[in-house]
């Protein structure tokens, strides 16, 4: 029995006219104005001087040139340089500097700045208090959820289609609310730093044990420990004020009345998280829990310091556990133009383009897979549910531009290309769907390699991509958005990629 493959997608944006945005058509055509004054004038001399330049226009604004086309390279490569020169690409922490006035007020860098928690109201049968994440320059509400899966590489094919059909469903739930804005769901695979191994060791460790026992034991942890790694995942739930506002209103207002709205949200997510997604445990994350795993997202070296001093707290001994808000994003950062600097560590990031010919469930797990000891890697896929009046209007622009071009290329006498059928079959696979009463969903993934500063960081960035084509996937360098990239792959704030669609 061979497992469900998935492919069936089209491109994010369809331009209205032989792929052209609405943007794009208007600037390709006022550049070849000039060219048609001249042939109604018969000035065949500037005709022949401005097409070449002409040409050179449509392919500046047009032509995609690692995912960008010239004119955005030129532009992005500005406003880096100008944020360069004003300073702005450069971090320092309140805490590190000692003017730290509220140490629950989050203090962060770049796209997660506008970054605010809230401790909600009670939730649930334990009267558990979930913090609540504003973004302010996003407009969001977002909770975060740890959560434990078996995970899919032992299951059977048949188990293994069940989940990818309960994470459908997950989905489809998500836009039937009409509250969801996104659903980003991150892995990260962390060295393990031995921690609760040498908690264990010290608990247990006899005194009159066999020195050779001891020996081969100490042996086997100091060879082991440097090698493993371990496996953790967050599910962040992201709702726009824009859908939320009215609904916080007449459940009270305010941080309570939005935290209350959430809080229904949460439980339908929670519901299928433990059911047809397969989760044995969903935690939804306090204040000291996000401190910890923002921090453990910018240093992964503090996350055995931290389980240390909560494993000895919880044996009595008088230390101070956890990490404030304010102390959990890094001290110093620097985003480069291919790398991001952050503290004592560099991470590279890629987005991930889907394939034409399709993956299946459990595709990018060589992304997660490290090539040296002492890697972090990190994959954050992020699931945006579309309302069905948006989904229903996108599908017909696609299926309009997708008619369009077949009959102009048909009355032109090209032949219509492999691909471009396949195109059209989807389109047209998704209006059924959409009428079936099955959810559109964009995809987005954010890939992340996480080293030491020493390290080399170009070459691990190489690994990374090397991994990403291993899987079947496009990499794709977040050049000069470093940072940004880095805050939606590994850092579990639900504050997702750049918006600007390209090939899928």
């Amino acid at each position: 029995m061979n497992a469900v493959r998935y492919g069936d997608y089209s491109r994010d944006v369809s331009g209205w006219f032989l792929g052209m945005t609405g943007a794009q058509l208007a600037l390709v055509t006022l550049a070849g104005v000039p060219a048609l004054l001249a042939l109604n004038a018969q000035t065949w001399g500037l005709l022949l001087v401005w097409l070449p330049v002409w040409a050179l226009l449509a392919a500046v604004l047009l032509v995609p040139v690692r995912g960008r086309a010239a004119g955005r390279w030129f532009a992005d490569l500005c406003l880096h340089a100008i944020g360069g020169a004003t300073g702005w690409t450069v971090f320092g922490s309140r805490a590190a500097s000692g003017t730290a006035e509220d140490l629950s007020e989050a203090d962060l860098p770049g796209v997660l700045a506008g970054i605010r928690t809230h401790d909600g109201p009670p939730y649930g049968q334990l009267f558990t208090r979930p913090v609540i994440v504003q973004n302010s320059a996003a407009r969001t509400w977002a909770a975060v959820a740890r959560i434990n899966h078996p995970g899919i590489g032992l299951a059977e094919p048949g188990e293994r289609d069940r989940m990818g059909a309960g994470l459908a469903e997950m989905c489809e739930i998500a836009a039937r609310t009409e509250l969801i804005d996104v659903l980003a769901v991150q892995v990260r695979t962390v060295p393990d730093d031995g921690a609760e191994r040498a908690a264990w060791e010290r608990a247990h460790t006899r005194s009159d044990a066999a020195f050779l026992a001891v020996r081969v034991n100490a042996l086997l942890g100091a060879t082991l420990t440097p090698a493993a790694v371990r496996t953790e995942a967050f599910v962040t739930v992201v709702v726009g004020e824009s859908r939320i506002g009215r609904a916080a209103k007449e459940s009270g207002g305010g941080v309570d009345g939005r935290a209350r709205v959430l809080h229904g949200v949460m439980a339908e997510v929670e519901s299928a998280l433990r059911g047809p997604v397969g989760c044995t445990a969903v935690t939804w994350l306090d204040s000291a829990a996000l401190a910890a795993a923002v921090r453990t997202g910018f240093a992964p070296g503090d996350r055995g310091q931290l389980i240390a001093a909560d494993l000895a707290a919880a044996n009595g001994a008088q230390l101070a556990t956890g990490v404030p808000m304010a102390a959990a994003g890094p001290s110093q950062a620097r985003a480069e133009l291919r790398h991001y600097v952050h503290d004592a560590w560099a991470s590279v990031t890629d987005t991930i383009l889907l394939p034409d010919s399709g993956a299946v469930l459990g595709a990018l797990a060589p992304v997660l897979v490290p090539t040296t000891a002492g890697e972090r890697r990190c994959l954050t896929v992020f699931l945006a549910p579309l309302p069905l009046d948006r989904a229903t209007r996108m599908v017909g622009r696609e299926e309009m531009s997708a008619t369009t071009g077949n009959e102009l290329r048909a009355r032109m006498g090209f032949r219509q290309r492999a691909r471009q059928r396949r195109d059209t079959e989807r389109i047209g696979a998704a209006d059924e769907k959409l009428a079936a009463g099955r959810a559109l969903v964009r995809p987005a993934v954010a890939a992340c390699i996480t080293v030491p500063a020493t390290w080399p960081v170009d070459e691990h960035g190489r690994r990374l991509a090397a991994s990403v084509r291993a899987a079947g996937f496009v990499p794709l360098r977040l050049d000069l958005a470093q940072d940004s990239g880095f805050a939606a792959a590994a850092i579990p704030l639900g504050v997702g990629l750049p918006d600007r669609r390209g090939r899928r």
